[in-house]
């Protein structure tokens, strides 16, 4: 068998158009024969820089012919070999829709190891200003920055696998410069507010008990349209969120599992609702809590209970608020009640307490400064 060449060996050489050509060693394919890449330059010495440089760049790199493969085709690869079965079905479409409308009409043919940090930062700038692609380089919508972060996540994630596969040496998405998220604000009832809210719902005896669970637990949608009669404790009053369900693309319901590990979780319930869900239980003939209404051996599809919000909402005369702002409800009404952050944190499901906290700034803020109000005020009173 052949001595390989050490991957970063270079070779020098001026070519018939009177420049020069630098080329080194990468990797191998898999018959053992070299994988090639080159730099060129007018001089000789110009050539050389470029040349140290691209062997400091590809050194104790040993790539594999796969390099060759364009940016489209290692993202379909990526998406159907290496993360298809580890992320949510909803995840997976929204990974496919940025591949194919933002990512592969600017860089999709483009192979992937020839890719530059000023490539991607090109593209990321491109699709700020002129939004979704239809055709290559055809302006559409302008995206969000947040929408530019999530095209930046994914790429990310790929890119990072293509270089433990060893088809490129590094990751050019790094050193980009990515917008800060500009998410939609949250928006919550007020107290006066969701006295309306109730008062109209209370004229609505199919949905009451949904949205009444909904605003003393601040469940996520999925969550709640996921529950069945055997995740509700009667005794005890406690409730296990074990599942999620979602929209399936074209139509239908999917199960699975929570967005996150912690949002597998047990929580006790307040009393009202406990008894709420004890009087439906005696009357229902199905396994889900909350079921399809014209297939009861489905689960309510989560699109559905976003549209009859809407529907009070307007009966209510109140703002068209989105169904996440019923969860900030629930959770700014306990912080101000004197829930702690840790405690609200297990209910509902997130990471860890700071991430609550970090959620509720707003909220916390009014809170320290309530408390400063009551530590001076005491403080006036001894002096």
């Amino acid at each position: 068998m052949a001595k390989r060449r050490p991957a970063g060996d270079g070779l020098v050489r001026k070519r018939a158009d009177g420049r020069w050509e630098g080329r080194i060693v990468v990797g191998h394919k898999a018959d053992g024969s070299p994988i090639f890449r080159s730099v060129f330059a007018k001089t000789q010495g110009e050539l050389l820089k470029k040349l140290h440089s691209r062997i400091e760049e590809y050194r104790d790199v040993e790539l594999t012919e796969e390099s060759d493969l364009t940016l489209g085709q290692w993202l379909d690869k990526w998406l159907s070999d290496y993360i298809s079965l580890t992320i949510r079905e909803s995840t997976l479409n929204h990974y496919m829709s940025m591949a194919e409308n933002q990512v592969k009409p600017l860089l999709g043919d483009e192979k992937i190891g020839s890719i530059t940090t000023a490539d991607i930062q090109k593209m990321y700038n491109w699709l700020r200003e002129n939004g979704r692609v239809r055709e290559h380089y055809e302006k559409g919508n302008a995206l969000s920055d947040s929408m530019i972060r999530s095209v930046h996540m994914m790429l990310h994630q790929a890119l990072d696998v293509a270089v433990r596969e060893h088809l490129i040496p590094k990751n050019p998405t790094e050193g980009t410069i990515v917008p800060k998220a500009n998410y939609a604000p949250k928006q919550i009832l007020s107290e006066e507010q969701l006295e309306t809210f109730m008062e109209v719902l209370k004229q609505d005896p199919l949905w009451f008990d949904f949205f009444y669970t909904e605003l003393t637990t601040g469940m996520r949608r999925g969550e709640i349209c996921g529950l069945k009669w055997q995740d509700f404790e009667e005794a005890s009053g406690r409730l296990h969120i074990r599942r999620s369900v979602g929209a399936r693309k074209g139509g239908g319901v999917r199960v699975g599992e929570t967005k996150t590990e912690s949002g597998a979780r047990t929580i006790l319930l307040p009393p009202s609702t406990a008894e709420l869900l004890k009087q439906r239980k005696k009357s229902s003939y199905s396994d889900w809590i909350f079921h399809n209404p014209i297939v009861p051996e489905l689960p309510l599809n989560p699109a559905s209970a976003y549209r009859y919000l809407k529907v009070l909402l307007r009966k209510a005369e109140l703002p068209p608020i989105r169904f996440h702002d019923l969860r900030h409800t629930f959770a700014t009404h306990a912080l101000t009640s004197g829930v702690d952050a840790k405690t609200l944190s297990g209910i509902l499901g997130h990471t860890n307490a700071s991430f609550t906290l970090d959620t509720y700034t707003h909220m916390t803020t009014d809170m320290h400064r309530k408390a400063a109000g009551v530590v001076g005020g005491f403080l006036d009173e001894i002096m």
